[in-house]
């Protein structure tokens, strides 16, 4: 092949094209409608989280119960008051979420 059908990529070598910190785009909203942050805007709730985990057997299909209490880009933390426990969810594991009030949702952009 020597370079003749897929040829070697090449990278610009001036970078004046490119902005610089104080040039990027500051008018985009911070949060948008992505479920951890959905999840953050109804921190405090009651909520039941319905998760799948594929490659168990003995864990294939759970249900959490408690207080959301934080969520990132990938996972949730949940406490159950109940039983003392403390949870920390993989988002990729979740399946969907069911509160037992009417939640929190702002659409920002």
């Amino acid at each position: 092949m020597n370079g003749s059908y897929y040829p070697n990529p090449t990278f610009p070598t001036n970078m004046s094209n490119y902005p610089n910190e104080t040039e990027v785009n500051t008018t985009m909203p911070m949060e948008q409608s992505y479920i951890e942050n959905i999840l953050r805007l109804n921190k405090g709730k009651t909520a039941k989280v319905f998760c799948a985990f594929p490659d168990s057997n003995d864990w294939r299909d759970r249900i959490y119960e408690g207080i959301i209490e934080e969520a990132g880009k990938d996972h949730l933390i949940m406490s159950s008051p109940s039983k003392g426990d403390w949870y920390l969810i993989p988002l990729i594991y979740v399946n969907w979420v069911e509160f037992e009030e009417k939640i929190n949702y702002t659409k920002l952009y």
